[in-house]
């Protein structure tokens, strides 16, 4: 297809990953449409600035750079969003790259006027070694994205998710659906993870057609840190309490318990039953800690649902 696609890279503090990020998608096999980046550097202390005037420097006219200074990926996102002119908007990370066919992918799946969004997986660079007790449960903490080989419509019959670190949208898709959500999202000192799921939830209920491509794939770096137990704990802390947040505004039509779907709450007295069960059998790593993750997930949700308010 013809036209114009513009990725918006939402930065905090990553001023060598965000190099590599940048130059990726400028490296990346050359597609029918033509490319710009715009770069929303977002409160960086770094040396993020001398970063970018090199990019761009090496780049006229096809990189643009704007500086949001409320916190947050979601505001960082919202304000890059806010000034694309291209028929397609895409949305990566700062500590990402894009496979070398990535924009040739975009251009095959857009041929198809139907066709309103699409997302694909995320390829772990593993900063260190990958931990005995990382099972499957919870890559999405570390955003290790795989749904399969096969291209699959979201929606019913699909568990998949769209993303925003690999994310590509029609232009009048995200101006229907609104702004990504401020109060739910990133910020520097808490682990909020709910605005992609709102995005992605707003897409559904406005029957926009999206698929998830697997070739339409991003290498994501996994820093040391992430791959620490408290990291995993906090985020799942901080997402259910993105998603008691959410549920505070919009209840699900399903049965409750004390504020709590109570889903969630059976979620989590499997989990503790499993756990009873596997210690007296002997120690099953990933199992005992994807089951505890579980727990945190729950006493966020109740944290969010009755008790936080964003700041």
């Amino acid at each position: 297809m013809s036209g114009h696609l513009d990725v918006v890279i939402a930065t905090h503090n990553r001023a060598t990953l965000l190099d590599q990020a940048i130059e990726s998608v400028f490296a990346a096999e050359p597609a029918a449409f033509t490319t710009s980046v715009i770069v929303v550097e977002n409160r960086c202390t770094d040396n993020t600035g001398d970063v970018l005037a090199n990019a761009l420097a090496r780049h006229p006219g096809r990189l643009r750079v704007i500086r949001e200074d409320t916190p947050g990926r979601s505001a960082a996102l919202n304000a890059g969003i806010a000034i694309t002119g291209g028929d397609l908007v895409a949305t990566i990370d700062d500590d990402e790259t894009v496979n070398h066919d990535w924009l040739r992918v975009i251009d095959g799946a857009f041929a198809d006027p139907v066709t309103d969004f699409i997302g694909g997986p995320y390829v772990p660079r593993w900063g260190a070694a990958r931990p005995a007790w990382l099972g499957t449960s919870f890559h999405g903490v570390i955003g290790w994205v795989d749904s399969g080989p096969e291209i699959r419509r979201y929606g019913p019959g699909f568990d998949g998710m769209l993303m925003g670190g690999n994310a590509v949208f029609r232009r009048r898709v995200l101006e229907e659906i609104g702004p990504y959500p401020t109060d739910i999202g990133r910020k520097p000192d808490r682990l909020l993870a709910g605005e992609d799921e709102e995005m992605f939830r707003r897409l559904l209920s406005i029957g926009a057609v999206g698929y998830y491509r697997p070739d339409l794939i991003i290498h994501h770096f996994i820093p040391p840190e992430r791959l620490q137990k408290e990291y995993f704990r906090r985020w799942c802390f901080w997402r259910g309490v993105s998603m008691g947040v959410v549920d505070r505004r919009k209840p699900e039509a399903v049965a409750y318990a004390c504020g709590v779907p109570r889903y969630r709450i059976g979620r989590a007295i499997r989990a503790m039953g499993d756990t009873a069960r596997r210690l007296l059998r002997g120690r099953e790593p990933e199992r005992l800690f994807s089951n505890e993750l579980t727990c945190w997930d729950l006493a966020g949700f109740v944290y969010g649902k009755h008790w936080y308010r964003a700041q």
